[in-house]
């Protein structure tokens, strides 16, 4: 659903682009290289200003140069994930280890409006390094979390059903985090080898102050719903969380409050909020994270 979403949102605004040109040249008699030079360079241009602005209301502290390096990713993770992955061909649910050894199954669960072709790069490292891979897409789109955790389930019984594995790790980057821990709260954590969240808004983001839409509401800062949650999770369950955070996260801040009690996080710096998906540091995390856990 997502994917059809943006297919129709990348088309109305190349119709926009062209409209303009075609203005710009036949009232305000731009050169046709002028023209040319807009239609290309102003869907990038628009896609920058969207990055730097929210980098800039998110900005924490510490190294400008790391800022810059954050904020220069970013823009070429949104326009790699946007516009070249999620509206085409959907990610394919359950890929089977390229390896010859074989490891612990993945569940890779994405966050607010994505979809699973985010995971493009770190499902073909976590493969070759021989993990079968099952990609989630939550949706609806604008759902509640807790209604996630179904979508989660149903990922974690296929992968066990298919490789045998009795137990699963969970990957999940910014709400998919989230809906992995409702997805322990409804289901226990039985099949969970370990879980492990990137850029996970675990005391809420800044960034969602005004939404309107329930999962949205849900990752307010300090929202009841992820007071609630927190306070159902057992220490066993704790005991399973790894989290990662990078200070130069665009969309979750403030950035440091993202841990829970008990749970110290990995610390990136000089990456955005989606590049976490893309970054060879943090995939190299993952994969060290989940070394010591048995195939079967």
């Amino acid at each position: 659903m997502l994917a059809h979403y943006l297919r129709r949102i990348l088309l109305t605004l190349l119709s926009l682009d062209l409209v303009l040109a075609y203005l710009l040249w036949h009232y305000a008699h731009w050169s046709p290289g002028s023209v040319a030079a807009l239609a290309l360079l102003l869907p990038p241009i628009c896609v920058l200003a969207v990055v730097g602005c929210t980098a800039f209301l998110s900005r924490a502290g510490g190294s400008t140069g790391l800022w810059w390096r954050s904020l220069w990713g970013e823009y070429l993770a949104t326009l790699r994930i946007f516009v070249l992955r999620q509206p085409w061909s959907a990610a394919q649910p359950v890929n089977p280890s390229t390896a010859g050894s074989t490891r612990i199954p993945v569940v890779l669960v994405h966050g607010y409006l994505c979809n699973g072709r985010i995971w493009d790069t770190m499902a073909q490292s976590l493969r070759a390094q021989g993990h079968a891979v099952h990609t989630v897409d939550l949706e609806p789109v604008f759902g509640s979390i807790d209604d996630y955790a179904a979508i989660v389930e149903a990922a974690v019984a296929t992968l066990c059903q298919q490789t045998g594995a009795p137990r699963v790790a969970l990957v999940g980057h910014s709400m998919g985090g989230l809906a992995i821990r409702a997805w322990l709260r409804a289901h226990g954590p039985r099949r969970a080898a370990r879980v492990l969240t990137l850029g996970t808004p675990h005391a809420g983001t800044r960034i969602a102050a005004h939404s309107q839409t329930p999962n949205g509401r849900q990752m307010v800062w300090h929202s009841p719903w992820l007071a609630d949650l927190a306070a159902s999770e057992s220490d066993a369950v704790r005991a399973l969380l790894r989290v990662a955070i990078t200070l130069q996260d665009n969309i979750v801040y403030p950035q440091r409050a993202q841990s829970l009690e008990g749970v110290t996080p990995t610390v990136f710096e000089g990456i955005g909020h989606l590049q976490m998906c893309l970054d060879a540091q943090v995939i190299h995390w993952v994969a060290g994270q989940l070394t010591d856990l048995p195939a079967r």
